[in-house]
């Protein structure tokens, strides 16, 4: 690897990532990698929707030879705003294809059709029926109308299907179909000798499926219309298992920095959530609800300091670790409880 500039890393064989800040957001930048083809390069991410962002990137791509208008398509491992935030400027000044996974897709459309009146009230909805205390969900019931991060991205023009090549122009690159940070989550397995001749299949644009020190965020499936009862954790550990199996040579994720023994990796992520899970088993000893599961569970700091936004995305967690629980067989939801409780079989 060699450090082109402060926000550019060359990882060799044409690849390049940029350091795309993320605002007020403790995770610091997405890496937005450049993969030259021989069309033109391609971007796997873009970033967030963010004037200080766009000029990094902007910036970032002049340090790699490059320019906004030059790029040939975008690639997006899922719809996070962090992720997919700046493709349509990108598509605005370049004319580029965007791909994305259908069922993120969906998400996409959905999220730009759905007025935030509705938006609110289904996640009222949600934390009443959590057992989440009045005045957590009284911001919501009072909310008023404004444009939320997310809601106006990028519609993509093109479909990743797990296990195609994409259309690199002198690439392989191939999906590979990874659900449970988002349901149509994807990773990008780049069939070339790795650069350095490391040992391995390859190299790994993970997103943020695997990353080198985080667990990523492993919550429900929000869809207002869609009843389904779905298993996100489930799905995570799943495509856990077939991301180590492809034993690459090197990840490339979307944050922190590269990394290799890809395998290792996975078997702490399965480890930390079979700890996880059997954590929460205890403390299902007596009902709880899924609020009153995630005060206890363990986060990374203090449930007095977690932001109200962060509760939300914590409930949402623990509501996967009891879906997980209950498809195992080893908790069960308590027939009539109002709001919903569950306790260990």
């Amino acid at each position: 690897m060699t450090q082109v500039s402060p926000q550019v890393t060359d990882h060799g064989g044409g690849v390049r990532s940029v350091r795309v800040p993320i605002p007020d957001n403790p995770l610091g930048y997405t890496l937005v990698y450049v993969v030259d083809t021989d069309r033109g390069p391609v971007l796997v991410d873009t970033g967030w929707d963010d004037p200080a962002s766009w000029d990094t990137l902007a910036a970032g791509l002049s340090a790699c030879g490059t320019s906004p208008d030059a790029i040939h398509g975008v690639v997006i491992t899922h719809h996070h705003p962090d992720h997919h935030g700046l493709s349509g400027q990108v598509r605005e000044a370049s004319g580029a294809w965007i791909a994305m996974h259908a069922a993120d897709a969906a998400i996409v459309r959905r999220t730009g059709e759905t007025r935030p009146e509705r938006w609110f009230a289904y996640m009222t909805a949600k934390l009443v029926a959590a057992g989440a205390p009045e005045e957590h969900v009284a911001p919501f019931r009072t909310a008023r109308p404004r444009r939320l991060p997310g809601f106006s991205p990028a519609v993509p023009d093109r479909e990743i299907v797990p296990g195609d090549l994409l259309p690199l122009p002198g690439r392989r690159l191939r999906a590979i179909w990874t659900p449970g940070h988002t349901p149509g989550h994807v990773c990008l397995h780049l069939e070339e000798q790795h650069p350095a001749q490391l040992p391995g299949h390859g190299r790994l644009f993970s997103g943020d499926h695997l990353l080198p020190e985080i667990t990523p965020h492993i919550g429900l499936y929000e869809d207002p219309d869609d009843a389904t009862v779905t298993d996100p954790l489930g799905d995570y550990l799943d495509s856990l298992e077939r991301v180590g199996r492809l034993a690459p040579a090197e990840v490339l994720p979307a944050h922190q920095y590269v990394f290799t023994d890809a395998p290792a990796r996975v078997r702490e992520l399965l480890a930390h959530h079979e700890d996880r899970l059997t954590g929460l088993q205890a403390l299902l000893v007596e009902p709880l609800t899924p609020w009153q599961v995630a005060e206890r569970m363990e986060w990374n700091r203090p449930w007095s300091e977690i932001p109200h936004g962060s509760r939300n995305i914590a409930v949402s967690e623990a509501e996967a670790h009891l879906r997980r629980l209950v498809k195992l067989g080893r908790a069960e939801a308590v027939t009539g409880s109002d709001p919903l409780t569950y306790v260990a079989v």
